[in-house]
């Protein structure tokens, strides 16, 4: 749906209310954290005092989309206003750059703007979860815009969860595209790979490979899945330990390759991390893969039981 439609009251828990809990709007059920300060009302500012926001986590703009909402607001005007902050001599954008860049197409002179007096850590924060709040963002942008809000602002994957209002786990599945090869990502990016072809690549070897083969073809994700498993039996076929005779005690107690496998996939998904599991005659080890404190901080805290 065009950003032109008009703006609707926020429910609780949707899609809306973490943003407007940033930016310090009423959400029907209280105050935000900002609400003790009144939102600047809105004025009308020349398009060409606004800035871009550098390091911004949109770095697609669809231009048939940007067309479409050019022409909407030719029509009608921007109704939803943008949200700035002072910078230099000019106001740089926090929230609102495709209806900015819109209404340039649309040869508008002026548009609507709230002034807002955000630190650069706030307007980082705001322009992530507002990014991350817009359906059209690719599953890797959405990804790094998760991963900036975890390493920069030290939110959990559930709490950054209910600031976004989706799934635990869909924030989980879309971090582990992270560990995808950069040219795998890029094909997820500019939407060559489906997220399903892609979840089916995580820690596969030779995936790269595989990828070209699924984007030439035309290949489905049970397609892919098939050559993923295909590529994996090399190094998963070796066994981890002695075969032993079944009157020696040694049937029926192991762990297959393809069970370990799924289990470090689960545990993976629940951790948000990259698990190894390594299965021996007299036990093994489980290897839990983290690149920054806040991960070691939350592996830790699920240890001890406390609450995240």
């Amino acid at each position: 749906m065009s950003e032109q439609a008009a703006p609707r009251r926020p429910r609780a828990g949707g899609l809306g209310r973490g943003l407007s809990s940033l930016l310090g709007e009423p959400d029907g059920e209280g105050s935000g954290p900002r609400a003790s300060s009144p939102p600047s009302g809105v004025r009308q500012m020349p398009v060409t005092a606004l800035l871009p926001l550098p390091g911004q986590p949109r770095r697609f703009f669809d231009e048939s989309a940007l067309d479409e909402l050019a022409e909407s607001i030719a029509a009608r005007g921007v109704i939803q206003p943008i949200v700035v902050r002072p910078h230099g001599k000019g106001y740089q954008i926090v929230a609102g750059e495709r209806r900015w860049r819109a209404a340039q197409r649309a040869r508008l002179h002026e548009v609507p703007v709230v002034v807002r007096d955000f630190t650069d850590a706030e307007t980082m924060e705001i322009a992530l979860v507002e990014n991350i709040q817009r359906r059209d963002l690719t599953a890797i942008e959405e990804a790094e815009g998760y991963r900036r809000l975890i390493d920069e602002f030290g939110h959990t994957q559930e709490a950054l969860a209910n600031l976004v209002a989706k799934s635990r786990s869909h924030v989980t599945n879309l971090l582990r595209l992270l560990e995808l090869p950069k040219p795998i990502q890029d094909m997820v990016g500019d939407q060559r790979l489906s997220m399903g072809h892609a979840r089916a690549l995580i820690n596969v070897p030779g995936a790269e490979t595989i990828a070209e083969k699924v984007v030439a073809k035309g290949l489905s994700v049970r397609d892919a899945e098939r050559l993923a498993r295909n590529a994996r039996e090399p190094r998963d076929s070796k066994p981890q330990r002695s075969p032993r005779p079944a009157n020696e005690g040694g049937g029926g107690d192991g762990a297959s390759d393809a069970d370990l496998r799924a289990l470090e996939r689960q545990l993976g998904d629940v951790l948000g991390l990259k698990v190894d599991i390594v299965f021996g005659e007299k036990g093994g080890t489980i290897t839990v893969n983290y690149s920054t404190l806040g991960q070691l901080d939350m592996v830790c805290q699920r240890l001890s039981g406390e609450r995240i």
